[in-house]
């Protein structure tokens, strides 16, 4: 158990208003700050649809103290709504916000820049000094959230850890949306609902979909060891071999997968389309964790519907009411599945950049963090780290990579002299899966900032739950890739090296 420090704590809210449906909404914050204070400041990021004003202690990794049982002054936000008090069922429960265009924008990133004046304003109060650096760490939404911080107001923070960034908001509930009628279509005609869409993949049918990755694509980092280091080389021509010869001949067994079940997952990972074959969002990597838990509890649901597909209750109701113009609530689980099952992709993803009368923003202009423009960030010595599971369900890799590369050009081929992005093969979103998934980015990036050491490897550990426990690996930045050294323990972080894959 960890002992927190003496702190003063607060606990307030800003900017109250009356809101779209007499709704009243404001921006609830928590600050901690330390009685021996390190000098430095630390914003927390939120997750999913926020609407909670955050624990404020600071969270960096699994096991590790968190910022405020290391001196930093800590504060997390609600982002503008709470869940509560704003939260309507004939709006879509907790996501009725997104009915409110103040809401929508204070989600998106507007309540940012605001609830870091407070928190500083407190630091000066407090401590009569300002912080000497400023940090901002998130996962998820919080990624988006340091993404945007880093875009919009680029003198606000030294360093961000943007994990799993999920800076792309609008187009990943497209993509989800496009899963569930992907997916949905495997179920028994007539058949509409969430235990249905659970059914559709049983365990052991994604374990043989793994077997196939891994027979395919573990050995290219130069050992077999249940993780696809190189996942860029792992692409749908190399799997499909593979994954042919588990394929049921006749009747559907126990130990082959079906060819309609092939087909729903290549066009899942392909990404979202329109009919003409315009990407709408992005295609996915093929990995090893695509058996855990983490990555069915969002695409389809636990068999025991404990929990239920999180893009089903959770990425469809945003979609709907978030993500789009004019917004739209859902009542429920079999609602939601209607919605996706009616969802027009040549017609309806258009509502994700679509105005009105009361919305004079779209939801991709309020929601993104999308930009490759860091320009103001770099030039004042800002640093980012980005880690990112190579099997997130809910944000895929390769968009990351893709901005990444587009970060890259617009900088002349020196993003990676203030970004640096660290794909976790096996890692689901923000962690689990068959993964290498505890390590400490945070330390690294305090590094970079204040000594200048950019982070050329980050040494991670694999939990409990994984066929390994205890092995640890290097985390590489993108392009390089954690390559075995031909000699010494496959469990030891000290046998492999950082490479860049040959073109």
């Amino acid at each position: 158990m960890i002992v927190l420090p003496e702190h003063c704590e607060i606990v307030g809210a800003m900017a109250r208003r009356t809101g779209a449906g007499g709704q009243t909404y404001q921006i609830g914050f928590h600050i901690r700050l330390p009685r021996d204070w390190n000098g430095r400041f630390l914003f927390q990021g939120g997750s999913g649809s926020n609407g909670e004003i955050g624990d404020a202690l600071g969270g960096l990794a699994p096991g590790a103290p968190p910022a405020l049982a290391r001196g930093y002054a800590v504060v997390s936000q609600d982002s503008g709504h709470d869940n509560r008090t704003n939260t309507d069922p004939a709006k879509g429960g907790a996501v009725a916000f997104g009915f409110d265009p103040q809401a929508r924008a204070d989600y998106g990133g507007a309540s940012l820049k605001s609830t870091t004046d407070v928190a500083k304003a407190a630091i000066r109060f407090v401590y009569e000094a300002e912080p000497s650096f400023s940090y901002f760490v998130g996962c998820s939404k919080g990624g988006q959230e340091g993404m945007a911080v880093a875009h919009r107001w680029p003198d606000a923070f030294d360093g961000v850890v943007a994990a799993a960034p999920g800076f792309a908001l609008p187009r990943a509930a497209v993509a989800e949306a496009w899963d569930t009628q992907t997916f949905m279509a495997l179920a028994p005609a007539g058949a509409t609902n969430a235990a249905a869409l659970a059914a559709t993949f049983s365990s052991a049918d994604l374990a043989l979909v793994r077997d196939a990755v891994l027979d395919a694509c573990d050995d290219l980092d130069g050992v077999d060891d249940g993780l696809v280091a190189a996942f860029a080389q792992c692409t749908t021509a190399r799997v499909r071999p593979k994954l042919d010869v588990r394929t049921c001949r006749d009747a559907e067994a126990d130990d082959c997968v079906t060819p309609a079940q092939i087909q729903a997952l290549e066009r899942s990972i392909g990404g979202p389309k329109t009919s003409a074959g315009k990407p709408l969002y992005s295609d996915w990597a093929w990995d090893a964790g695509i058996a855990a838990p983490g990555w069915r509890m969002w695409k389809l649901g636990d068999p025991s519907m404990r929990p239920p597909a999180l893009n089903v209750i959770l990425g469809l109701p945003s979609l709907a009411a978030v993500f789009s113009t004019p917004p739209r609530g859902l009542g429920g689980m079999d609602e939601a599945i209607a919605y996706a099952l009616a969802y027009d992709f040549d017609r309806d993803a258009s509502a994700i950049y679509a105005t009105d009368g009361d919305f004079r923003q779209s939801a991709w202009d309020m929601v993104s963090a999308r930009s490759p423009d860091l320009d103001a960030f770099r030039a004042r010595g800002g640093r980012m780290i980005v880690p990112h599971g190579v099997s997130d369900p809910v944000f895929s890799i390769n968009d990351t990579l893709t901005w990444f590369g587009e970060v890259d050009s617009r900088t002349h081929g020196e993003a990676d002299t203030f970004v640096r992005v660290f794909p976790v093969p096996g890692m689901n979103h923000c962690n689990g899966g068959p993964a290498t998934d505890q390590f400490d980015a945070f330390t690294s990036l305090v590094a970079w900032v204040e000594k200048g050491t950019p982070p050329d490897a980050i040494v991670a550990r694999s939990g409990d739950n994984t066929p390994w426990p205890g092995r640890t690996r290097p985390l590489c930045p993108y392009p390089a890739i954690a390559r075995y050294d031909g000699e010494g323990d496959i469990e030891a972080a000290s046998s492999f090296h950082c490479e860049r894959p040959a073109a």
